[in-house]
């Protein structure tokens, strides 16, 4: 594997431990539901960078193994980040938009560089994908937070932010097929059955 490729996972590590912090924070005294999914999306995937390193000079099932997980994790955040709307719609609480709109923005900045980083290895293997997928769909929810605290800002509502919370739980749950479809097409091919 390129060095080149190591580093930028380094980077990523780094910057999503930073912003799952950043994200708690501002979810927290915002009260946003959509900022605490992606708090703990920015958790999943500082994990997966870790992982991912770890198995990077490994052989394909190694490696496709690490993306199974990485997809049957994402699908679990999928599913407790709906569990967690559901909670919130009961409550009906509007979240104070402009710390939401803030944190979304710069977790935006920060998700585009870490995408913009890892482009030239998005149709790797199946370990490579996992990671791309996970910041392309980061980059896309912080732009949905981001328009979702406008909309709780114009309404006086709740719903904007439950809504995105929902999109997001489900990109998280598609991309987790995806993956671990990929993973085990791969591992077919690594670990024939005699």
């Amino acid at each position: 594997m390129s060095p080149r490729y190591r580093r930028v996972l380094w980077v990523a590590l780094v910057l999503n431990a930073v912003m799952f912090f950043v994200e708690i924070g501002g979810g927290l005294q915002s009260g946003s539901v959509s900022l605490l999914a992606d708090a703990v999306d920015f958790a999943g995937d500082a994990a997966n960078y870790g992982l991912s390193l770890a198995v990077l000079s490994m052989g394909l099932a190694w490696r496709a193994r690490a993306a199974w997980v990485k997809g049957v994790t994402m699908g679990v955040y999928g599913i407790l980040v709906l569990a967690k709307t559901a909670w919130a719609a009961s409550l009906g609480i509007p979240p104070e938009p402009m710390t939401m709109g803030l944190v979304a923005l710069l977790a935006l900045a920060v998700n585009v560089g870490v995408a913009i980083m890892l482009y030239a290895w998005r149709n790797g293997d199946a370990n490579m994908r996992s990671v791309w997928l996970c910041s392309r769909n980061d980059a896309i929810g912080n732009v949905a937070v981001a328009l979702a605290a406008l909309g709780v800002f114009g309404t006086g509502s709740a719903w904007p932010d439950l809504l995105v919370a929902g999109v997001m739980a489900t990109l998280a749950l598609t991309a987790s097929v995806t993956v671990v479809r990929h993973a085990r097409a791969e591992l077919v091919l690594a670990v024939p059955l005699h």
